[in-house]
């Protein structure tokens, strides 16, 4: 089974989007509004040139959870079971913030990596930082040839 990516020209998936309307609208991930964002959301399928249906799939899915979020909110709070209202956003909120993090892990080891590919170091040089000088006893395999590597296979099934 193979894993599939979701990536458009602008969004890579549903929560990406929603992030994308976030920042957009300066709001508060905490405190979502999620009438307009479902609005802002419907609009963008709406307007999603070539509709895949695997790609689209995915958006159907997260604007009935956005639905399915301010359904929630107008009816009567659940009390929770330790007393307090809980909040329908809580599970999308926890999954944005999530999602959020990965991005910017995902922003970070990119920066990291075009970095790392500027450097080049000189291999069996001392004065590089990154080679370490390694004792007698520590290399064992430095000689090796296919005549002892035959000996040792030899000895291995003798025994």
């Amino acid at each position: 089974m193979s894993a599939y990516k979701i990536k458009l020209t602008d969004f890579e998936g549903p929560l990406d989007l929603l992030l994308f309307f976030i920042k957009r609208d300066e709001l508060d991930i905490y405190d979502i509004p999620i009438a307009r964002i479902t609005n802002d959301f419907l609009e963008y399928l709406h307007l999603m040139a070539t509709l895949d249906l695997e790609v689209a799939g995915d958006f159907i899915v997260m604007a009935a959870t956005l639905m399915q979020i301010k359904v929630r909110m107008l009816l009567p709070k659940e009390i929770g079971p330790d007393g307090e209202e809980e909040d329908p956003r809580a599970e999308l909120v926890r999954r944005l913030i999530e999602y959020k993090r990965y991005k910017e892990m995902s922003l970070e080891f990119s920066k990291i990596e075009d970095e790392q590919r500027k450097v080049y170091w000189r291999h069996f040089f001392s004065a590089d930082p990154t080679t370490v000088v390694e004792d007698e006893e520590q290399d064992i395999l430095k000689d090796v040839t296919l005549f002892n590597l035959i000996s040792a296979y030899k000895k291995a099934l003798d025994s």
